[in-house]
């Protein structure tokens, strides 16, 4: 049968088929008997095999390249070759030993301003760009306090899921749910704002009882750390003005169409540029030295491994959509809210927040399994018969499904393109987080998150917006100021 005619089989045996295939990769994948490339290219492998061999088609070659996510996979090539350029300036050790200054003896400090920077930077770029800048910065902290970098980087992976929540382009599913739901940028930072404050004001005080005991104070005297030079000033500021073009491209996604793949390809370019020009400047290469710039950051600078996972990772969970799997799991969530509606009896407004409960914690978990991209996507248009046939405020299960898709990232470190990708650098680094590791802090960030998302829901549904908001900035405030004391208290000491 030729590639061109083959139709993915949508029958139950199908489904059955690549629902094994994904449960058995995901155990593979917490056992860490092989490396994750590996099992997914098995995984792909044995999905082209059954589609061209036996009766269940799963995914063709088509079905895969459609599946692939060209503007993740473009996205985090471009902002990896920008990242080089920029290493080589020096600017990376310059920003450790400056934001080590005067703390070096305040670890703990140190992390609530790591974590902060990446959650608001998540924010208003989005969370993989950001932990591809601050991955290496968390590392070199790291060295500089001699302190396990895992302390640091694993916090700094949920608070870029946590904040990457509050807006339309913080998360990729944020996209797909504001098109859909036109939901803007400023309706998700009023909506989503104020819970996410409250979160990451939680997350803050859990991260710092549980490495408290790690990050004690450095015994290293402060006055012997030496702030860097930069090693060249013309490429940063070269640099500066790229990231910036790179920074206007994502925020005014609305007004171009330009999906964030691009901005970042033209930076990485432009920057890969001005690389070659200034150094052609201070240097007479010979031939083979004139290609130190572009093939240095391909060779040393992209994370191949990652990027390979991950197309991988997108045919297997495609062969999930091609068959339908992700479909039926999509309408199965519909019509358990409509027996547990007419189960418990519920009138309006229980039914509305039940089904916004069932959608948040559904697509947490999902999200925790498989990439949440494609689960989103085909929860759209169930999530669109739902908002059309339910009483009440029904866009408290758009909200519902971009708590639940992002937060859920959090859960495992296949759950989230940022986690991949921070994980993939700390191992480039010397530093290797293992699947129980990174289980034993993400379960409690991501069920914590998801049950205070589960209050602001209900609060949503049964309050409002605003009273909700008001709670939740209440809340966060009250979190704050004792450690708004105590930070003042030890910069006057």
């Amino acid at each position: 049968m030729h590639s061109e005619s083959l139709q993915a089989t949508t029958d139950p045996v199908s489904q059955a088929l690549v629902g094994v295939l994904l449960v058995v990769l995901f155990v593979l994948l917490t056992r860490e008997k092989a490396h994750r490339v590996l099992l997914a290219l098995g995984a792909v492998s044995l999905l082209w095999l059954l589609s061209y061999l036996s009766p269940w088609h799963l995914v063709s070659l088509e079905g895969a390249s459609r599946a692939l996510d060209l503007n993740v996979l473009l996205l985090l090539a471009g902002m990896m070759a920008v990242v080089g350029v920029l290493k080589s300036t020096g600017v990376f050790e310059w920003m450790v030993a400056r934001m080590l200054a005067g703390r070096i003896n305040q670890p703990l400090l140190v992390l609530t301003i790591l974590t902060w920077v990446t959650a608001v930077s998540s924010a208003f770029l989005d969370n993989v760009t950001t932990v591809i800048f601050i991955a290496p910065i968390a590392v070199g902290v790291a060295r500089q306090l001699k302190v396990d970098a895992r302390a640091l980087l694993l916090p700094v992976i949920m608070a870029a899921n946590i904040g990457g929540t509050a807006t339309l382009i913080g998360d990729p599913p944020n996209i797909l749910i504001g098109s859909a739901a036109h939901l803007s940028f400023v309706s998700f930072l009023v909506t989503l704002g104020p819970l996410v404050l409250l979160m990451l004001l939680v997350f803050d005080m859990m991260a710092h009882r549980r490495y408290h005991g790690i990050l004690s104070g450095s015994p290293e005297d402060e006055e012997t750390q030496v702030v860097p030079p930069i090693v060249d000033p013309a490429l940063l500021r070269g640099m500066a003005w790229i990231c910036g073009f790179i920074l206007v491209g994502f925020l005014t996604h609305g007004i171009t169409g330009m999906p964030a793949a691009i901005p970042a390809v033209v930076g990485a370019a432009a920057a890969l540029f001005l690389q070659d020009v200034l150094y052609l400047k201070t240097a007479a290469p010979s031939e083979a030295e004139r290609q130190h710039g572009i093939l240095h950051v391909l060779e040393n600078d992209i994370e191949w491994p990652t990027l390979v996972f991950f197309a991988l990772l997108f045919i297997t969970v495609g062969a999930a959509v091609e068959t339908g799997l992700i479909g039926s799991l999509a309408h199965a969530l519909e019509r358990g809210i409509v027996v547990g509606s007419d189960t418990m009896g519920l009138g309006e407004s229980g039914t509305l927040l039940f089904a916004a409960l069932l959608i948040l914690w559904v697509s947490g978990i999902m999200s925790g399994l498989i990439d949440n991209i494609p689960f989103v996507a085909v929860s759209i248009p169930i999530l669109a018969d739902l908002t059309a046939t339910l009483p009440g405020e029904t866009t408290v299960l758009w909200w519902a499904l971009a708590l639940g898709a992002c937060l859920g990232g959090n859960f495992t470190p296949i759950g989230a393109s940022a986690n991949v990708t921070t994980l993939d650098i700390a191992a480039r680094h010397g530093t290797r987080v293992t699947f129980k590791e990174f289980l034993a802090v993400g379960v409690p960030i991501t069920l914590t998150t998801l049950i205070l998302s589960s209050f602001w829901l209900s609060g949503f549904v049964w309050f409002g917006n605003t009273v909700t908001g008001m709670v939740c900035l209440a809340g966060a405030a009250l979190l704050a100021a004792p450690r708004l004391l105590r930070f003042r208290a030890r910069t006057k000491a």
